[in-house]
């Protein structure tokens, strides 16, 4: 069984449910927590994928004491009457902590994939490295991106043979992504419709900073101060523009809608398809956010990523010098992107940095490996 309940892990699963459907001697049960309902459905119908069992756990003003509770008694329910012999969770959500939790009480076993990944924080991001460290705790297979993921287990007494360096599943969604819109002159032709609809410049080629941003961390204050660095960089470089698809939270929307919107070279738009997303992001020119997903698919494109948070669970990139760290501190982010809109010579040494992400090759190992278990 694969569980997940949000977007990302929604990007980063799809390609492994569809691998493991196509093998004869797997029977695959996909469950969905539906976390983020909207979201997540939106990244289903573009994979084409089909959940077996859908959970609906999302109500409106839940906060994690819901989310965690409601998910531990469903999921509870669900391997009770599935039996499932394994349950295949993804990184550091709600979805996977509570999944996790509910199979350690039922006594089923734990695919972790994206495992190892470690700030040493507990509280940052929160509650993020809590869910993997617990996560990582319970699961019986542990799937590391990297070697310093594999590392992080190792150092925390997991046994070596339950490891297995896979890269990251995000880096197969997006080759496949990719693949099929290259493919598809149609697809191609509605996306940059869709994309034409929302943004207004010559966006194939005006150069344009992306942003995405929802981290609970930054919440307050630290979004004021994300905002404010913005608002300044777009009056200070009116031909560059700042594309923002925002996060449905109104956390996020508030701060972001009150001091962005109204400045011409700011657009502010609703969160896109993943097929658009990546569209754009392969035209962007610089990535400013503080998600966790992008600063591995954007090097893959050869884009600079400056992460708006102070440690990272992926220094993997900050080694090799496609992404850099710039907190959610307005005076460093306005320095940094005006480095690297200026400054031609270090914008082409981040853009041509080696990604350490993978192959696009991970859900091959990920099945290989189950099936020899």
């Amino acid at each position: 069984m694969v569980v997940f309940g949000t977007r990302p892990e929604a990007i980063k699963m799809a390609p492994l449910c569809h691998r493991l459907r196509e093998q004869k001697d797997i029977e695959t049960i996909i469950c969905v927590t539906a976390q983020h309902r909207e979201m997540l459905d939106q990244v289903l119908s573009i994979f084409e994928l089909t959940p077996d069992i859908d959970l609906n756990v999302m109500k409106k003003g839940q906060d994690l004491y819901d989310v965690t509770s409601n998910i531990l008694l469903k999921m509870r329910d669900t391997l009770k009457e599935e039996k499932p012999d394994i349950v295949i969770v993804h990184g550091d959500t709600t979805t996977t902590f509570a999944t996790s939790l509910a199979c350690f009480y039922m006594g089923v076993k734990v695919g972790h994939v994206e495992a190892g990944l470690r700030t040493h924080d507990i509280h940052a991001p929160f509650p993020e490295e809590y869910n993997r460290l617990s996560t990582g705790i319970i699961a019986d297979y542990h799937f590391a991106p990297t070697d310093l993921s594999q590392k992080n287990l190792l150092a925390e007494g997991k046994n070596k043979e339950s490891i297995i360096v896979t890269g990251n599943t995000v880096i197969d969604a997006l080759h496949l992504v990719l693949k099929t819109v290259d493919a598809d002159k149609n697809k191609s032709k509605d996306i940059t419709l869709r994309l034409n609809e929302r943004l207004s410049f010559d966006w194939k080629a005006t150069r344009f900073v992306l942003i995405t941003g929802h981290r609970r961390e930054n919440f307050g204050q630290g979004f004021l101060d994300i905002c404010e660095a913005i608002k300044e960089l777009a009056i200070k470089n009116p031909d560059t523009h700042f594309v923002y698809p925002l996060h449905l939270n109104p956390n996020v929307q508030k701060p972001v809608n009150e001091i962005l919107l109204g400045i011409d070279n700011v657009w502010l738009i609703e969160p896109l398809e993943y097929e658009d997303f990546v569209y754009l992001l392969k035209q962007s020119y610089l990535v400013l956010t503080d998600s966790g997903g992008i600063q591995e698919e954007a090097p893959s494109l050869g884009k600079p990523v400056l992460v708006m948070r102070e440690l990272t669970e992926r220094p993997e990139a900050v080694e090799a010098g496609t992404v850099k760290l710039v907190g959610a501190s307005r005076e460093n982010i306005i320095f940094n992107i005006d480095l690297l809109l200026n400054d031609e010579a270090l914008y082409k040494t981040m853009s041509r940095a080696h990604n350490p992400y993978g192959d696009g090759k991970a859900c091959d190992r990920i099945v290989e490996y189950i099936k020899g278990s």
